[in-house]
């Protein structure tokens, strides 16, 4: 399968100025997931094509737009960046039983996110 972008994530330092924003902006369905430990996760159906989330940025930095890459094998696909000079900024994951991901940041200081989602039953 090709590496299509998959996900588009909004890592931002207020989720609600950018819900209100990109709510007025653009006709986006925004629908909060509880992901525990009292963290929430706002997925964006944007009606077709790429989808994504917001969400407070983990690592308190300046907000941010994270696009994804399908993987068929997340293990490998890391492995394989790291080989070809990228610093992994978040080991392979599992993801509320939806799939795996990890993060990289790639020789030129670009971060990008590696998507496995998990094989439908």
């Amino acid at each position: 399968m090709a590496n299509a972008f998959v996900h588009v994530e909004l890592n931002t330092t207020d989720v609600a100025k950018a819900k209100t924003f990109y709510g007025a902006l653009f006709d986006w369905k925004l629908d909060d997931v509880d992901m525990g430990g009292g963290h929430t996760y706002t997925m964006i159906d944007v009606g077709g094509g790429t989808g994504g989330g917001m969400m407070t940025h983990p690592m308190g930095g300046p907000s941010m737009w994270l696009s994804y890459a399908h993987v068929d094998e997340i293990k490998v696909a890391t492995e394989k960046a790291r080989g070809l000079g990228a610093t992994i900024f978040r080991e392979p994951m599992e993801v509320m039983g939806a799939g795996w991901l990890s993060i990289l940041i790639d020789p030129t200081g670009a971060m990008l996110g590696l998507w496995q989602p998990k094989a439908k039953t």
